[in-house]
């Protein structure tokens, strides 16, 4: 894949992948992008994971044509990124290695060894010479690791972006959904709690003309930028990107179900241009977690269970406030046969979170339905249209 005429791609697709960093399930696979510039000088950036080592190697063998490398830039020290670098520069040894100081002391954790002989320590603001290309980076820590650079091609204007405006899913699988489906469930999973961070490195971008976004995981995006930097600027300062509701809910014998799909009718005819349901005991928690960044309103139901919340919800919530969940407008449906106590833990569980506002009306449930949960209902969606 060209990406200039100096530029190429030489990543690779993971069709095998099931869980990405143990956690987030790949329907689609994985692609670990690495590329190559051919200039006076040649530099690699990044490796890809360490089972592709092969594969890798063949497609940068065929862009060198006989040539050797000068330099391999790592951009991000995280194994599905580095994980051959040893095994590369035994193969070429004569190949210096450029990267920050905290990705030479995270080699020596990974390999035993942090390539003392072959070290250019990178810092911010710093520039390399390949020839025509010189490459600037600029430091970018905790996006989503303290080590990370990334670098831009002045000839070219192609920003090597790291796990910036990364996305899952391998290339060669059609996504339907599009970039931001994925790319939005990638970043609130791998990126969001560093909103701040990402939003230093986007300011340190600005004055910067960017033609091509070459990320390490996902399509290089070289089209309307404009577009993947301002989701990339609403996701980091926590904005709204969906004006609606999304409804997270739990339930054991179906009568908090009911109350979800009642409130979403009533959200629907008050004139909510969006309601979005998640049932957090069978879908997707990654997904469940990127619809709650996604819209400025959310919902949250279950039960009171051994005293405490449904164990989902409990997940959901803690998962939420270790990613920086703030900004947004929370209300509660809660059940209980005896002692509900589900709304108060679910208050407590979020009252560290910045700017959250709680609405006046909750659901309070006992056991079933009865005609004065349906009143609460129909104030609880008023509330949270006006």
């Amino acid at each position: 894949m060209f990406i200039s005429n100096d530029i190429r791609y030489i990543g690779v697709n993971d069709h095998d992948i099931d869980l990405f960093e143990g956690q987030y399930y790949m329907p689609r696979g994985m692609a670990y992008n690495s590329y190559v510039i051919i200039d006076e000088k040649i530099a690699v950036t990044d490796t890809v994971a360490e089972n592709f080592y092969d594969e890798w190697l063949g497609n940068l063998k065929k862009e060198l044509n006989g040539r050797n490398p000068d330099y391999i830039i790592v951009h991000h020290m995280e194994p599905d990124h580095s994980a051959n670098l040893l095994k590369f520069s035994d193969d070429y040894p004569g190949c210096k290695i450029v990267a920050s100081k905290q990705a030479f002391n995270m080699m020596k954790n990974f390999f035993g060894t942090d390539f003392a002989d072959k070290q250019l320590v990178i810092n911010d603001g710093d520039e390399l010479s390949l020839g025509k290309h010189n490459l600037k980076f600029f430091s970018a820590p905790m996006v989503h690791w303290p080590e990370v650079m990334v670098s831009y091609d002045l000839a070219d204007k192609v920003l090597f972006s790291a796990d910036a405006f990364g996305k899952f899913g391998a290339l060669d699988i059609e996504d339907p959904e599009g970039w931001a489906c994925e790319a939005r469930r990638y970043y609130f999973g791998i990126v969001g709690k560093f909103g701040v961070q990402v939003q230093a490195l986007l300011k340190k971008l600005s004055d910067i003309e960017i033609n091509t976004i070459c990320p390490l995981h996902g399509p290089v995006l070289n089209e309307d930028l404009g577009y993947y930097l301002n989701l990339y600027n609403i996701w980091s300062s926590y904005g709204v990107e969906t004006d609606g509701v999304v409804i997270a809910y739990t339930s054991v014998y179906g009568n908090t179900e009911k109350a979800v799909q009642i409130l979403k009718e009533k959200l629907i005819e008050a004139g909510c241009p969006k309601v979005a349901v998640t049932d957090l005991a069978r879908d997707d928690m990654a997904e469940a977690v990127e619809d709650a960044f996604r819209y400025g309103k959310i919902v949250l139901a279950t039960t009171t269970y051994n005293g405490e919340i449904f164990p989902f919800m409990k997940q959901f919530i803690d998962t939420l406030t270790e990613h920086g969940f703030k900004n947004k407008t929370i209300g509660f449906i809660e059940n209980g046969t005896w002692n509900p106590v589900a709304a108060k833990r679910m208050r407590s569980m979020l009252e560290e979170c910045k700017n959250i506002t709680f609405t006046e009306n909750t659901v309070k449930i006992f056991s079933a339905l009865k005609d004065e949960n349906i009143e609460q209902i129909n104030n609880l969606a008023k509330e949270l249209v006006k």
